[in-house]
């Protein structure tokens, strides 16, 4: 009987630490995903949590050191009328640039910044030609 019971505590404990491992599994990667219009509508209910925030690169407000890959910006709305600051460091995107759509994955501070561990940015939706552009006739 003895060496039934140890099994079944062993097995218990294995079973519990797989559980714990799931379970901070998921919670970690499951980020609630919001735009920025959303984020300034629920700034104090929404700090200190991991989100996930749409917008676009505030324009003149791109500060880049690529000696520290220290990167500060403004995540706007779309309108470019409102926005919260965003410090990331890490390697810049090759598409990230000042009016690009950006997706930032990180906290948000409760002094209004928010700090980005993971930044994404989106390609254009569709290709648009330049005005005055001729199509070529085969």
């Amino acid at each position: 009987m003895d060496r039934n019971r140890r099994f079944i505590v062993g097995a218990s404990i294995i079973v519990a630490a797989v559980a714990y491992l799931v379970y901070t599994g998921i919670r970690e990667t499951s980020v609630y995903y919001l735009t920025i219009d959303e984020l300034l509508s629920r700034r104090a209910e929404v700090a200190g949590e991991g989100l996930r925030v749409a917008g676009r690169v505030g324009a003149k407000s791109v500060q880049w050191n690529p000696a520290t890959l220290d990167l500060t910006f403004r995540l706007a709305n779309f309108e470019d009328s409102d926005g919260v600051a965003v410090a990331y460091n890490g390697v810049l995107p090759d598409m990230f640039a000042e009016g690009r759509d950006v997706i930032v994955e990180g906290t948000y501070a409760r002094d209004g910044s928010f700090h980005a561990r993971t930044l994404l940015t989106s390609c254009p939706s569709k290709y648009e030609a330049e005005a005055g552009a001729e199509v070529a006739k085969e």
